[in-house]
């Protein structure tokens, strides 16, 4: 059995990975940024969205109490003219980006943490890097990229949103993948 001692070097790594790619891709590359549009209104929502002042939170609109009002004349009057929205709200004030970065690094360790535990109990020590590689590159892609459709089907991110993100978690989950392979402890004489 593999010392849980053994995994926090390939996980810390993994997570300096995963970190250091994650910025690459949104602060040099940004293939994100075509992602996001604004209103051409954007200051009269603004205005009118501060008027009802919503606590940080998810929202829809319009909004149903539950399936029976969905299927009102007027709720459905509501959905036919539109807007449908699926909105997030985070506190007022200047975006500090260290708190986000600090839960993505968070985050990144772990997953690599539960991959290197599904690994520890399905990879023996001294194993091939190839095998070490599969097994965590799927574990972390699941992890990283098959939550992410979701928003597509019940939400209305577009697919070539959710294909970008995706491609992102691919390229996390390699990174991991190559980091316990690398370090996979060697078989005890």
């Amino acid at each position: 059995m593999i010392a849980w001692t053994d995994l926090l070097l390939p996980a810390l790594l993994s997570s300096v990975l995963v970190f250091v790619a994650s910025s690459l891709i949104h602060m040099v590359i940004q293939w994100h940024k075509s992602e996001y549009g604004s209103l051409p209104n954007e200051d009269e929502v603004r205005a009118a969205l501060g008027k009802s002042k919503p606590r940080p939170g998810k929202y829809a609109l319009p909004f149903c109490k539950d399936g029976k009002e969905m299927g009102t004349p007027e709720m459905l009057k509501k959905f036919e003219d539109g807007p449908n929205v699926v909105m997030y709200v985070r506190e007022n004030g200047a975006v500090k980006l260290g708190p986000f970065l600090g839960k993505w690094f968070a985050y990144t360790f772990v997953v690599s943490l539960v991959v290197g535990y599904l690994a520890r109990a399905t990879i023996a020590p001294g194993a091939e890097y190839r095998q070490v590689f599969q097994v965590v590159g799927v574990a972390a892609w699941l992890a990283y990229a098959w939550a992410i459709p979701s928003d597509s089907i019940w939400v209305g991110k577009t697919w070539s949103s959710t294909a970008v993100y995706m491609l992102d978690g691919l390229i996390y989950a390699a990174l991991t993948a190559g980091a316990f392979a690398w370090l996979w402890p060697a078989a005890v004489a």
